[in-house]
């Protein structure tokens, strides 16, 4: 269902099915095609009050339709996830596009969110599926496991899925190593066993001014 053109444009065929797309972002589409703009942030209740307590911006649309539409946003790189009944936390302004049928939410981020500037609270994917999520330059996947825990910078990460803890660092920076000052003043930990996505560019954070 999902393919990419390139790196930056998403290629989505249907049959009558639908998809869940960030608002904005089809750029292009072939056949019969009906638009239909979602509140995002999130279904249910949970999501109507997270949205309200962090004011969160985020809109989604719903393509249903017969034919071929093709979304990119900001020449973004793309990167598609296949979810097998398993859950992955984006950063709402990563996510492209969900299958319809794949469960969308909120879950708490604490500290992490706040370092990020993106609020308390994350976006989760869950079911069987595909997603397309948007990097800053090209994705890189990166492999935890119990042996080999993973420490990220905050304005770097993207996604992760898997059986993952998350805990934060402070005090210390990637940049004070290099003798170079003004770096990031948390870095986020990840312990388990699943995959974390960064991107090569550092988007900007609360604690880069801690």
């Amino acid at each position: 269902m999902f393919r990419l053109q390139g790196s930056k444009v998403l290629a989505v065929d249907m049959t009558g099915d639908a998809v869940k797309a960030k608002n904005g972002s089809m750029v292009a589409y072939d056949g019969q095609m009906a638009f239909k703009k979602m509140s995002g942030g999130g279904e249910g209740i949970r999501g109507m009050v997270t949205r309200r307590l962090t004011g969160e911006q985020m809109t989604v649309m719903e393509v249903r339709g017969q034919g071929t539409c093709w979304f990119a946003d900001r020449a973004s790189e793309i990167n598609l996830v296949n979810l097998r009944g398993d859950k992955l936390y984006v950063e709402s302004s990563n996510l492209l596009a969900t299958d319809a049928g794949l469960r969308t939410g909120t879950t708490f981020t604490g500290l992490r969110g706040a370092s990020q500037g993106n609020g308390l609270f994350t976006t989760t994917v869950e079911g069987h599926g595909q997603a397309a999520i948007m990097s800053d330059g090209p994705a890189v996947v990166l492999r935890v496991s119990r042996q080999y825990p993973l420490t990220v910078d905050p304005g770097a990460y993207i996604a992760h899925q898997g059986n993952l803890h998350q805990s934060f660092q402070s005090g210390v920076t990637f940049r004070t190593f290099f003798g170079e000052g003004g770096g990031e003043a948390f870095q986020i930990r990840f312990e388990g066993d699943g995959l974390v996505y960064v991107q090569p560019s550092e988007r900007n954070t609360i604690a880069r001014d801690v």
